[in-house]
């Protein structure tokens, strides 16, 4: 897939307000501070397309970038540490359990995952509640670059054996590198492959 242009839509505060016209949306969520903004500038090719930080909770809504006029990607909030009040948490906690479990034009959640240190419970238990809900994902693991490539296998395999307790078949995932651009073109074509999908199955 050729980028040709990539804009921000809009920060919004619950689904409701989010677009409305039905474009395929594929939403992008992690730990905090997973290099969820890093990924997304770099597929975007955009540098301040989302603000990168040091500091986690910096995204606070649904934000909604329109790519080629023909699809959405969305950066959620992350969950795990945050330095914000247990009410705000739970906040963002209903925020984003409701757009994924009711947003129609939602195609595939990307779970981000630092696939530079070892499984995190956190990350294991997000994968289950999705499959209990039902909702399409992929996962991402990001900063691969951060570790040797003997370790850096060694985490992936400690992590799908632990997907292995409760899954059958394990969703599709990709290996990326934001600072060497790894793993771009490979998230760029199975989305296009599900837009495909997605446009064949809303013209019946």
């Amino acid at each position: 897939m050729i980028l040709h242009s990539t804009n921000f839509i809009g920060s919004f505060e619950r689904e409701s307000q989010c677009p409305k016209d039905g474009k395929p949306e594929y939403a992008f969520i992690g730990r905090s501070n997973v290099g969820k903004s890093s990924l997304i500038n770099m597929i975007t090719e955009r540098k301040d397309m989302a603000r990168v930080s040091h500091q986690p909770g910096k995204t606070q809504h649904l934000n909604y970038y329109v790519v080629n006029d023909e699809w959405y990607l969305v950066d959620l909030p992350g969950y795990g540490y945050a330095k914000i009040s247990k009410k705000k948490r739970e906040e963002w906690r209903k925020m984003i359990n409701y757009y994924l479990n009711n947003r129609a034009p939602l195609c595939c959640v990307f779970l981000l995952v630092d696939g530079s240190i070892a499984p995190q419970k956190i990350d294991l238990e997000f994968i289950n509640s999705l499959g209990e809900k039902r909702i399409p994902f992929c996962i991402v693991f990001t900063k691969t670059d951060k570790e040797k490539e003997d370790k850096r296998e060694k985490y992936l395999q400690q992590f799908f054996e632990k997907m292995g307790e409760t899954w059958a078949e394990l969703p599709p995932h990709f290996i990326t590198s934001a600072n060497k651009r790894i793993g771009r073109e490979e998230i760029l074509n199975y989305i296009a492959e599900v837009n495909k999908e997605y446009a064949e199955h809303v013209s019946k």
